[in-house]
């Protein structure tokens, strides 16, 4: 039988191991060229569309830059794609369940629905790590300098880490990027470098990045335990033998477990690029998608009725206190950028702004009837508001002197300011998951053979490669629950180590190694290059005068 030596020293069959050099027909590439350029004119026309209906005309300068910007960030879900992805079909490549270059598609596909039904919810919350004046003022040189770092920062260290074949996280390299942009914009702005970040967000997103993996080992580790319990069959738990397919049920099973790896991954890191073309879009074209003008006006009265109800609980907190707007403005913001709840000074704020932004959508009659020259700035008073009160609602003292029907009031209200201001438009959607779902189909094979060859010291088998996916699919999905971005390379590697010492196969030290390298560096590094390139693009901004 013929061997190969692996890096590690450990040797594995050519005979069992699976067929990744087949290319794509020629058909194949022609239909994904036309889907490339199908996307990128949908994308195009939709923003032309949507910035026509509401009278917003964009320069040809500013639309040069805003595709730019929106295909690197498209750019940054098709790495993702591929370099995530490549995990999810692993598992049937390398157990024959399907062919390669039928799992590369057929995880496409998933990815690409699994991202169309997705909330928005982890989409938003990677937006909430950012500095409060960038998100502001996104479309000024710092918001701007802000989304280019960020996006170059995560696509490089995505590219360097697929380069050598590592399963890197998109999401760390995405949160590392962000975090190194916000320590560097504060720095830039005579402060400690901390102060500019949500750290009670970070803390929350870290945990979550930190624990599912742990979680992927041990119940991938346990869940094969109890499979060889209650399914004792040994062909789940052999090498299979050659390259004949899996028995009929097993096989079924490796497919089911891929798609829903695959779905749940859509689902996840999709959101991840619709936070960051949101970001760009409300920068470059604030009349059109600063506001969700796709309210029907029939909800304005109910916008209304929980404002009224959230500002009566506000203003029994304020102690007679009553700012203008513009001091309101400048309260919350102090809030958000240092975290703290001042009191009645932030409740007297909120109360104030409140009733300022009631007044003017009452005034316009709904959201989408905003003028232009008005969106910008209603805008980023319904973000001030929204994020300060769920501050001041987080604040012990705040839920020890409010009801219960005023802290419910507080939250009704957030959730009309967040369907106001929170959106993700179908286009973008759409976009999104064809980057994602095309990605797939590409350069996956470096991962592949990680996964399938590198982190066991035997070849997978079909019990676990089950337990690991249906162990990250279900994690996956869990963290969509909760809005929390996780990280399908980390949870599914993980799991196959956990399947791989469960089924006495072992680990080789040397792979293992170099992932846990590669986890431990990516926030540093990441932080580092977005952080020096944020930098360098606001001096080169500030030098061209801008």
């Amino acid at each position: 039988m013929a061997t190969s030596v692996l890096t590690g020293g450990e040797t594995e069959s050519r005979v069992r191991g699976p067929h990744l050099d087949a290319s794509l027909h020629p058909a194949g590439r022609w239909i994904f060229a036309a889907l490339v350029i199908g996307g990128l004119a949908y994308a195009g026309i939709s923003i032309v569309d949507d910035t026509a209906m509401v009278g917003e005309r964009l320069a040809m300068g500013a639309l040069l830059f805003l595709g730019l910007a929106l295909v690197i960030a498209l750019g940054f879900e098709f790495v993702n794609g591929f370099h995530d992805t490549a995990n999810a079909v692993a598992t049937v490549i390398y157990t024959h369940a399907m062919p390669a270059p039928l799992a590369v598609v057929w995880s496409g596909v998933f990815n690409f629905l699994g991202v169309l039904v997705s909330s928005g919810a982890v989409a938003y919350s990677i937006i909430t790590l950012l500095p409060v004046d960038l998100v502001l003022h996104v479309g000024s040189a710092g918001g701007y300098a802000m989304i280019f770092a960020l996006l170059l920062a995560a696509v490089g260290w995505n590219l360097a880490t697929w380069a050598v074949g590592l399963p890197n996280s998109s999401s760390h390299a995405l949160i590392g990027s962000i975090l190194g942009v916000g320590v560097a914009n504060q720095m830039l702005a005579g402060g400690s470098g901390t102060a500019g970040l949500d750290w009670e967000q970070v803390r929350k997103v870290m945990s979550a990045l930190l624990v599912s993996p742990l979680i992927g080992f041990v119940a991938a580790f346990m869940l094969l335990l109890v499979m060889k319990r209650l399914a004792p069959d040994p062909t789940l738990y052999a090498e299979p033998q050659g390259d004949r397919p899996p028995p009929r049920g097993i096989r079924a099973l490796l497919i089911f477990t891929c798609t829903a790896v695959s779905f749940a991954h859509g689902n996840n890191d999709g959101q991840k690029g619709m936070g960051l073309i949101m970001l760009i879009l409300i920068g470059c074209a604030p009349t059109a998608y600063a506001l969700n003008r796709t309210l029907p006006a029939q909800e304005t009265p109910a916008f209304l009725r929980a404002a009224d109800a959230a500002e009566l609980a506000f203003r029994r907190q304020a102690q007679g206190l009553s700012p203008d707007p513009a001091a309101a403005r400048i309260a919350l913001t102090d809030a958000l950028r240092l975290r703290h709840v001042e009191g009645a000074r932030t409740f007297a704020a909120l109360a104030a702004l409140s009733d300022d932004v009631s007044q003017r959508i009452a005034a316009f009659g709904s959201l989408g009837q905003v003028p232009a020259a008005e969106t910008p700035n209603l805008r980023n008073d319904m973000y001030l508001v929204l994020d300060a009160s769920a501050l001041a609602k987080q604040a012990p003292r705040t839920r020890a002197v409010m009801t219960a029907a005023e802290l419910d009031a507080v939250d009704a209200y957030g959730k009309k300011l967040q369907d106001g201001t929170r959106y993700i438009p179908g286009w973008v959607k759409v976009s999104v998951a064809l980057a994602l779902g095309l990605g797939t189909m590409v350069g996956w094979r470096r991962i592949v053979v990680t996964v399938g060859e590198r982190i066991g010291k035997t070849h997978l088998t079909y019990g676990m490669g089950a337990a690991a996916e249906l162990v990250a699919a279900s994690t996956i999905l869990l963290a969509v629950r909760f809005g929390m971005p996780v990280s399908t390379t980390h949870i599914l590697s993980s799991g196959v180590a956990g399947a791989s010492v469960a089924n006495g196969a072992g680990l080789q030290a040397r792979t293992v190694r170099n992932m846990v390298l590669a986890w431990v560096l990516t926030l540093p590094a990441a932080m580092l290059l977005s952080g020096t390139l944020y930098c360098a693009l606001l001096s080169l901004a500030h030098a061209f005068g801008l």
